[in-house]
């Protein structure tokens, strides 16, 4: 029998349905860096055909019908939405692949709506004179950067719908073309059907199961140095072998990261560094491959400094909250947010930060960093999506003869051309990147060139150089230890009331460096060493229940057993880490000199419980769990007994013992719950969900932590988690 569909499975969570009769090509699910793997499995091809070179690739979209799973992004359609209008033709007049057909969009209905507005912040931006202006600049600098926007747009700013068809999947099975239909089975799970023949494509990722980065990353080891650059990507979207062009600064020991692409916490684990390790993220705008990766910030346990100018800012702010469905001000719930003054030197903590404006089709910033050291600065020069001096000359700044415009020209070549001790450009070439030949006479001593998925030509390669990942810059060498400071904060945060002679008695154990995968103390075996985490994250295996890892900052045996030195996990490096190792008999002497057995014993217990919960198993530090312990108040319900969830909910309540019945007004049952689910939530987002009425009835003598809700909103990964549940209990009322 004539095969009439065809499904492959490209990689985890991500299928390929072709029906060549109707000229169908579906890619089903869209997680980050999805066009790199379309490409690695010859998915996506190149053809000539007319005298144009072109792309393959697929021409629908089937959308998960949820936005996150396991912590991941499951939607973000935006880079193959763009490979189908430009690399495949189809916005193109007059190309092969243009066939008069949009790419399609298809899913939940609330999905699609999200990757619309999603997709059009990322080809805009700010869409109006009136959104720059409520960034704080001048009317007249409003005009002139809407001017330059219109000119990327061709002119004209386009809704997502008149480049995207869409098709909302409810319950009833529906055409996609061709005589090709689609149905929902169940929450993810679709057949797709022609003629006779049918597939079924399961988008749901099981437990532990995680989307694949397309390119394999070695394990690093990097020392905290005072001031250096440390690459951490060079490619495009589109380079299937390295992730997209990005930055890490180092400064003062301290990591703080320029841009953040797909697959970032593959990078930054890849360097031996947890995500509550990064001190701040300078970001320069909003596409995919410099944005993306600000979903990982939602995972950490605090929120993360972001800086950048109040245009990129605002830009990023509603891109962001667009793709999760959110309101704007939940961008100031993920991040504390720093704007930086263009065109002027910011001081942060020490470090000199200098946005400038770039032409771009969205808000664009580049970023200069500096020191003083010795007799001048050491500086850094990060220029990503720059446009060439030939785009900019030809096309946005011809025909102007105002010499407000050619002054404006002129700005820009010299803010592109400032020396630094080091720069890394941006030589994607095309409408909206740069190229090298703009800067041969750039009087910077070290050039680095990135955003290409190709090796350098000969002429690039008289003008600079490429970096391999993980390669390190210092610009100022370290003369102390960074890890020692650190590991003295950490101290006096579990020993606050001890005096410095005892914490300098911990100091004095040996940083201690172990590669990933290395075991620190395996279950059942006796401790020999208690481990303060300076760097890096470690995996905790209990014999029964939730994995978990501890990050940073975390004491690794800190509920050694005064009684039983006989370990009750096993703990294993999830990278290259650097640890303070404390003999095990040492910690416990100051442990018992200071009385605090019993304080530990306590807290083992609360954290234990806290830390086996679906809501805070993942990216939680011990320092967060300890005070979200000591926030608790403990309550008990009766069998029978009924509570309201009420608009002024000040607790969220945490099953440690029984069962109950979350009801609606009306008495229907939406989620029954058991011990580690929590409830609470549900009315705590009044800018994301209607106030709505909810009961909670007991089925059983039941016992709760309850936790400040003040506490977890200022979790950026609990608040989310916590917003996601509350999405889908109210779903189940509509």
């Amino acid at each position: 029998m004539q095969k009439k569909i065809e499904l492959v499975k490209v990689n985890t969570g991500i299928y390929f349905v072709t029906v060549p009769d109707a000229k169908l090509r579906i890619l089903c699910g869209c997680p980050a860096d999805t066009v790199k793997h379309l490409k690695k499995r010859g998915l996506i091809d190149v053809v000539e055909k007319d005298g144009f070179r072109y792309e393959t690739g697929p021409n629908a979209i089937l959308l998960s019908d949820v936005l996150l799973q396991n912590g991941y992004i499951s939607n973000l359609a935006e880079f193959p939405l763009l490979q189908m209008l430009y690399l495949q033709g189809m916005l193109i007049p007059n190309h092969p692949g243009n066939t008069g057909d949009k790419p399609l969009l298809m899913g939940h209905k609330t999905q699609i709506k999200g990757q619309m507005e999603y997709f059009y912040r990322g080809n805009y931006g700010l869409i109006s004179k009136e959104e720059m202006l409520e960034t704080g600049i001048s009317e007249e600098q409003a005009e002139e950067l809407m001017r330059i926007k219109l000119k990327f747009a061709f002119g004209k700013i386009k809704t997502s719908d008149t480049l995207i068809g869409q098709l909302p999947i409810e319950n009833e099975p529906v055409e996609i073309k061709g005589g090709v239909f689609i149905k929902r089975k169940d929450i993810n799970i679709y057949e797709i059907s022609y003629e006779d023949q049918y597939v079924v494509v399961d988008l749901n990722l099981k437990a532990k199961e995680y989307y694949d980065p397309p390119y394999y990353l070695s394990f690093y080891k990097l020392n905290r140095e005072y001031f250096s650059i440390i690459h951490t990507g060079e490619g495009d979207a589109w380079d299937v072998n390295r992730p997209c062009m990005a930055s890490l600064i180092m400064f003062q020991g301290k990591i703080y990261l320029v841009d953040a692409g797909p697959d970032l916490l593959t990078s930054l684990n890849a360097l031996g560094i947890s995500i509550n390790e990064v001190a701040g993220i300078f970001n320069t705008h909003a596409h995919d491959d410099h944005f993306a990766g600000l979903i990982s910030f939602v995972r950490s346990d605090h929120k993360i400094k972001y800086y950048s100018s109040p245009l990129v800012r605002s830009s990023v702010a509603k891109k962001l909250c667009a793709l999760m469905s959110l309101g704007e001000e939940s961008f100031y719930k993920f991040f504390d947010v720093h704007d930086l003054e263009i065109d002027t030197w910011n001081n942060i903590e020490g470090l000199d930060v200098m946005p400038v404006l770039s032409p771009h089709p969205v808000e664009t910033n580049i970023f200069y960093f500096r020191t003083f050291w010795e007799n001048g600065y050491r500086s850094y020069g990060h220029l990503a999506d720059v446009a060439s001096f030939r785009v900019l000359e030809d096309n946005i700044f011809k025909n102007t003869e105002e010499k407000i415009y050619d002054d404006a020209l002129a700005k820009i070549k010299r803010d592109y051309l400032i020396p630094t001790d080091l720069k890394k450009i941006d030589v994607g070439g095309g409408l909206i990147h740069g190229e090298a030949k703009d800067f041969a006479q750039d009087p910077t001593e070290k050039i680095f060139l990135a955003h290409i998925s190709r090796p350098l030509n000969s002429d690039e390669k008289q003008i600079g150089s490429n970096a391999p990942f993980g390669a390190v810059e210092p610009l100022v060498e370290t003369q102390q230890s960074f890890l020692r400071v650190f590991a003295h904060d950490h101290l006096r945060f579990y020993f606050p009331e001890i005096p410095e002679y005892d914490i300098n008695f911990l100091l004095n154990c040996p940083i201690v460096s172990m590669n990933a995968g290395d075991t620190l103390f395996r279950r059942g075996m006796r401790f020999t060493h208690v481990y303060l985490l300076l760097t890096g994250a470690v995996e905790i295996v209990p014999e029964i229940g939730m994995e978990n890892s501890l990050s940073a900052g975390s004491l690794v045996g800190f509920y050694i057993d005064d009684q039983d030195l006989a370990a009750k996990i096993t703990c294993r490096a999830s990278c290259h880490i650097w640890a303070l190792q404390i003999p095990a008999e040492m910690y416990l002497s100051l442990v018992r000199k200071h009385d605090m057995v019993e304080k530990f014993n306590k807290l083992e217990k609360t954290v234990t419980q806290l830390s086996a919960t679906w809501l805070l198993s993942e990216n939680i530090s011990l320092p967060v769990y300890i005070k979200i312990a000591n926030s608790i108040s403990e309550k008990s319900f009766l069998k029978g007994e009924s509570i309201p969830i009420e608009d002024s909910q000040t607790h969220i309540y945490i099953l440690t013992k029984g069962q109950c019945a979350l009801l609606t007004e009306a008495g229907g049952v939406i989620e029954n719950l058991k011990k580690g689910d929590f409830l609470g939530s549900e009315n705590v987002f009044p800018y994301a969900l209607p106030k709505r009425t909810f009961e909670v009835f007991f089925l059983e003598d039941t016992e709760v932590f309850a936790v400040p809700v003040d506490i977890f909103v200022n979790i950026p990964i609990v608040y989310w988690k916590m917003l996601s549940t509350a999405q889908k209990r109210h779903a189940t009322l509509e």
